[in-house]
């Protein structure tokens, strides 16, 4: 394991607890995507089903753990603990568009014809898209308040350094998956547009706003 890979890690988990901070100190999930939040949790349940088969290292262990006891306390905070402040006419994506050719693809371009293989590669594409409700939520609103600017700045940082990682590795370990590195350059390329407004704006005190969607 590598520096890249360690801060990626960090990186991820802090965009998530800031993101718990948020709706637990604000007592609202108000310009929160359930939706996006949904992905996520199926993500993480799709791509840790090797907890019950393969026993990697104590701190893979409990970050997978710590990942999807995060990603289902969001989920219900959202739906359940918060659900009046949930804003579910702007969070308005239709998550089918995501799930069908991500299941698709899963079934057609994975590293073998198994179910835990085709799980753990439907996670990998599922994760590269499944911020997609949340700036899709942010584009129709026009804006977001700078603790979810945070969030989403510290999630694509963690896609970045995983880049890294990978690069890392394929220099000193000669290792290379195409189908987790392509998948993370599309999902960082999805955070492009944020991080420029996030630099130039978020970062100088200003609101981060956006077009509205015509």
């Amino acid at each position: 394991m590598n520096v890249f890979r360690i801060l990626g890690d960090i990186s991820h988990l802090l965009a998530i607890i800031i993101l718990l901070m948020k709706i637990q100190k604000s007592k609202s999930c108000a310009g929160i995507s359930g939706k996006s939040q949904i992905l996520f949790a199926l993500v993480f349940t799709t791509r840790y089903l090797d907890l019950f088969t393969t026993f990697i290292s104590v701190y893979n262990t409990v970050m997978k753990v710590i990942f999807l006891i995060c990603a289902y306390i969001t989920v219900y905070m959202i739906y359940v603990k918060f659900r009046k402040t949930f804003d579910s006419e702007n969070d308005s994506f239709r998550l089918e568009f995501l799930l069908v050719p991500v299941t698709g693809l899963s079934f057609l371009e994975n590293h073998s014809f198994t179910p835990l293989e085709i799980l753990w590669t439907f996670s990998i594409y599922l994760e590269s898209v499944a911020i997609l409700p949340q700036l899709f939520m942010i584009s129709k609103t026009g804006e977001a308040e700078t603790i979810t600017t945070h969030y989403l700045f510290f999630l694509g940082l963690y896609r970045a350094l995983y880049i890294a990682n990978w690069v890392w590795r394929y220099y000193t370990e000669n290792f290379y998956d195409q189908i987790a590195v392509v998948s993370g350059v599309v999902q960082t390329i999805f955070y492009c547009d944020f991080f420029y407004l996030y630099v130039t704006k978020v970062l100088k005190g200003k609101k981060l706003s956006l077009p509205m969607p015509v």
